[in-house]
């Protein structure tokens, strides 16, 4: 069986996937999120209508993980730099359409109905960085 999703749902299967697991990836293998930091400000300013559109973030805290999209969906990409060894690897929003849906299917049923877990989020991430589960 396989599951298509259209790209709304992979985004927000992989921002919740980033919401729950970015921490746990980063300190349990040594892996560090990295991004241009100019992309990082341009997307905090358009999340906050700097950039001729509708605040989506006027006078809140933006999430780190709402930061992490814009860029994404802004066409930059996300970086995850493997400390230790040679599995860094970089995205584009494009693959985050394409490879959260080749997530093995538990994981990926569990995101869908929402009863995901770390384990959850730690498999989708590797799926999308990796296109498989290298690590755990």
């Amino acid at each position: 069986m396989k599951v298509l999703l259209t790209p709304e749902e992979s985004e927000s299967i992989f921002h919740d996937a980033l919401c729950n697991s970015l921490a746990y990836i980063e300190n349990g293998y040594d892996l560090r999120l990295t991004y241009f930091t100019g992309h990082y400000e341009q997307a905090v300013k358009t999340l906050r209508g700097g950039q001729g559109g509708a605040p989506q973030f006027p006078d809140t805290a933006i999430c780190y993980e709402d930061v992490l999209m814009q860029i994404l969906r802004q066409g930059h990409q996300l970086n995850l730099m493997d400390l230790e060894g040679d599995e860094s690897k970089s995205i584009t929003l494009q693959d985050v359409h394409e490879r959260v849906q080749e997530t093995d299917m538990r994981h990926l049923m569990d995101a869908i109905n929402e009863t995901g877990d770390a384990i959850t989020g730690d498999v989708i991430l590797q799926q999308v960085f990796f296109q498989e589960v290298i690590f755990g």
